[in-house]
């Protein structure tokens, strides 16, 4: 046999077998998801949608430095403790390379320690607690969302507009709820010394008793609320208080409210006038959210919520800290994300280095009822780059790595 046919055949076989091996064999990066999607399915049904077209996206174009990604999602009961063990099986049985996810605060706060105990790689991609990053923050954990504090410093200066002396605040009594309301009271008491809170509700999340909540509010007689309830607890507020006429003739600043996630179920209840942080998918005219708005359509023949944009640029984001670190070893990627850059459908974000916070920022307008229809209106996107404490109340809150 000529010698150079069986070179040429060899090859020919090594080649042949290398193309059947699966992709598995080949090697992927794993990313460890772990999320509230039973509890909490009108964010974490679009998120979960969002990151899978950042998946196929990625894929589709040869993955990241020659490996494709594969996304193994777990659920984690909104409970800690669930979240915790969840991490655990991914990282023994599942070999994840990353760990990302978590919605509730609790949830996420849970998984912070557990990245710093196992010295594990996680990207906190919802939660919204600021100890995330500062008084629990800590090397191994990143958080892409714009914090409670990043929101709530959003809405404040609108609050203050108003000149509205009294205040009833209500909140859902847990982590979220707590933080977002210590930090505007703080900041809108900086920027008006005589302001006063003459009421606060603080039921328990997901179990609202809303006629007696709206009726509290109500009987304090303020100028003006803040409300920092979501999800079906805002639905069952907003009806109550629609009732009782809580919102008549008065102010009302609320975080969260402008998602579609929560603002769509109102429906024809939806309140005009409201100060809030939302996703008006609608109106956002830049290239890249046409893209990601175009493409997301194409797939899902549906359209985006806050949730959607969230996943995709998890995802994204931790593409580019692993093309970056030239692989997902933890402590090349723990360094790769600091200041690192990442394209998202809001536009360019880095994760800052002095707290392993994102700088992706949220818009801020005001509701209307458009027809029996919430929408956003006058809305204007507000960097997140632009509403962070100074580097030197970062290192006061924040412990050392």
């Amino acid at each position: 046999m000529n010698p150079l046919r069986h070179v040429f055949c060899a090859a020919s076989v090594v080649t042949l077998a290398s193309a059947l091996v699966p992709a598995h064999a080949q090697g992927v990066i794993k990313i460890g998801e772990i999320n509230s999607y039973k509890a909490q399915p009108a964010f974490l049904e679009p998120y979960k949608k969002g990151m899978e077209l950042a998946v196929d996206e990625i894929n589709a174009k040869g993955g990241v430095n020659g490996k494709k990604l594969e996304l193994i999602s777990r659920d984690d009961n909104a409970n800690p403790g669930d979240a915790v063990r969840v991490a655990e099986e991914l990282i023994s049985r599942e070999k994840v390379d990353v760990l990302a996810g978590a919605f509730l605060s609790n949830t996420g706060l849970a998984l912070t320690d557990f990245a710093k105990q196992k010295k594990f790689f996680y990207l906190a991609a919802e939660p919204l607690t600021d100890k995330i990053v500062w008084s629990n923050g800590n090397k191994y954990t990143y958080r892409l969302r714009p914090s409670t504090y990043m929101q709530v410093a959003m809405l404040v200066p609108e609050a203050a507009k108003l000149k509205k002396k009294r205040w009833a605040i209500v909140y859902p009594n847990y982590e979220y709820g707590q933080s977002s309301v210590a930090t505007f009271k703080t900041l809108l008491k900086a920027v008006q010394p005589d302001v006063e809170f003459v009421a606060e509700q603080a039921p328990p999340l997901g179990k609202v008793d809303a006629g007696s909540v709206a009726q509290a509010l109500a009987d304090a007689k303020p100028d003006a609320i803040f409300n920092v309830l979501f999800g079906a607890d805002l639905s069952k507020f907003v009806r109550e208080g629609n009732t009782r006429g809580l919102f008549k003739d008065r102010e009302v600043v609320s975080v969260l409210t402008g998602e579609p996630e929560y603002l769509d179920p109102l429906k024809d209840e939806a309140p005009n006038g409201w100060i809030v942080t939302g996703y008006p998918w609608y109106g956002v005219k830049t290239a890249e959210h046409k893209a990601f708005n175009d493409a997301y359509q194409a797939k899902f023949k549906d359209y985006p919520r806050l949730g959607s944009v969230v996943g995709y640029s998890a995802i994204y984001s931790i593409a580019a800290g692993v093309k970056k670190a030239g692989g997902t070893d933890t402590e090349k990627l723990v360094a790769a994300f600091k200041g690192l850059q990442v394209d998202t459908p809001f536009g360019k974000i880095s994760y800052r280095a002095q707290d392993n916070q994102s700088t992706m920022g949220a818009y801020v307008g005001k509701t209307k009822n458009d027809g029996g229809k919430g929408v956003m209106v006058d809305y204007v996107y507000l960097d997140g780059a632009k509403f962070q404490p100074t580097d030197d109340e970062v290192k006061k809150m924040r412990p050392a790595d």
